[in-house]
């Protein structure tokens, strides 16, 4: 079983690291995740979260109520 994210933060980040390439808006987002932590994330930003992890072969995310 793979491991999933905790948080919007780690899941950014590992995006990042993956060596996956983004678009400048995706990279955007998820440099945002990393700086700035937003209380809570919209049902169409969770998706995209997912969306990116996917395309860089990443488990997803742990439900995640925005705490």
């Amino acid at each position: 079983m793979s491991r999933r994210f905790k948080s919007p933060r780690k899941a950014a980040l590992a995006v990042l690291n993956s060596g996956t390439r983004l678009t400048t808006k995706s990279g955007r987002f998820l440099g945002q995740l990393v700086a700035v932590d937003p209380p809570r994330l919209t049902p169409n930003q969770l998706a995209w979260l997912g969306d990116l992890l996917d395309k860089a072969s990443l488990p997803p995310m742990r439900d995640w109520d925005g705490r």
